[in-house]
Order: structure tokens, then C-alpha cells, then sequence
């Protein structure tokens, strides 16, 4: 547990920050897609919810990416 903490605290590259960032919006879009106070097709709600967890998978593996191994 103390190697991953280790990972997370450690610098990150700067490819990996914007893939971070990117992940971040991807997940706030697919939130507003499922949180819209309009009603929405199935289609466009199951994507929302893909797109989320696409958003926070990329965020989390751009996170846990550092320079140096350890």
C-alpha cells in the first residue's frame, strides 16, 4: 500500500497531466449527460455512463504514471 501511495505523490509527466485533465472533463461531461433535467434516450444515458468511467480510468492510470521507477 505504501509503494502505490508513494506513486500517487510522486511527480507526474507532463503528457500524463493532460491526459489527467482530460479524463477530469470527460468524466464531468458524462455526469452532466446523466444529471440533465431533460429527459434523454437510453442510448445517450448508457453513454454518459461509459463515458464516466472511461474519464475516471484514464484519470486514475495518468495519476499513478511518475518518471522514476520505485
Amino acid at each position: 500500500m505504501k509503494k502505490i501511495l508513494n506513486r500517487v505523490q510522486a511527480p507526474t509527466p507532463k503528457f500524463f497531466k493532460v491526459l489527467r485533465t482530460l479524463g477530469l472533463a470527460l468524466a464531468a461531461v458524462g455526469g452532466t449527460i446523466l444529471a440533465a433535467p431533460v429527459v434523454l434516450p437510453v442510448i445517450i444515458s448508457s453513454i454518459g455512463g461509459y463515458v464516466i468511467v472511461a474519464g475516471g480510468i484514464l484519470t486514475t492510470v495518468s495519476q499513478l504514471a511518475t518518471t522514476h521507477d520505485s
